[in-house]
C-alpha cells in the first residue's frame, strides 16, 4: 500500500495571507491567446519574460501565457471578477470579435448572461478552448 501522507485535521490561517502571484496558461500561440484575453478584459499584454507572455490582471496576479505547440492543450477554467461598470464593455468586446458568450458553464444558453449572487456573469471560450468566466460578484461560499 502506498505511503499515505497525513494532513492536519484543522487548517490554520497564516498570519500573513497567502495569495496567488501568477499562473501559467498553456496556449498554442501565446501572443494570440494573451491578446484575446487582454482585449476582452480591457487590459494590456506585457513584455515577454523568458518563455512567458504576461497579462497583468492589476491585482497582483499575472497570467503567464506559455506556448505548447507539440501537445494538446488541456482545457482549464479561469474566472475573472470585473467591476460592474466594465461588464457591459467586456460583453461588447466579445461580440465585436465574434465570440459567443453563455450564461452557464456548460454553454447551453448562448448570448445570455446570468445573475448569480446578485451580480452578472458570462462564460466564453478562448482560442485554446479554456472556459473563461467574467463575473461582477464573487461566489458566495458556505
Amino acid at each position: 500500500m502506498p505511503n499515505e501522507q497525513q494532513y492536519p485535521q484543522e487548517p490554520t490561517t497564516p498570519a500573513t495571507p497567502v495569495r496567488l502571484d501568477h499562473t501559467a496558461v498553456y496556449a498554442r500561440d501565446r501572443r494570440r491567446s494573451a491578446e484575446f484575453l487582454a482585449a476582452v478584459l480591457g487590459l494590456e499584454v506585457g513584455a515577454p519574460f523568458g518563455p512567458f507572455l504576461p497579462v497583468d490582471l492589476g491585482n497582483g496576479v499575472t497570467l503567464d501565457y506559455y506556448e505548447k505547440r507539440d501537445e494538446p492543450i488541456q482545457s482549464q477554467h479561469y474566472a475573472f471578477l470585473v467591476p460592474e461598470e466594465r461588464f457591459d464593455s467586456a460583453i461588447a468586446r466579445l461580440e465585436a470579435v465574434g465570440t459567443v458568450y453563455y450564461a452557464d458553464p456548460r454553454h447551453t444558453e448562448p448570448g445570455r448572461t446570468n445573475g448569480l449572487f446578485g451580480g452578472r456573469g458570462a462564460y466564453f471560450v478562448d482560442p485554446d478552448g479554456h472556459n473563461m468566466e467574467i463575473m461582477t460578484r464573487p461566489y458566495i461560499r458556505p
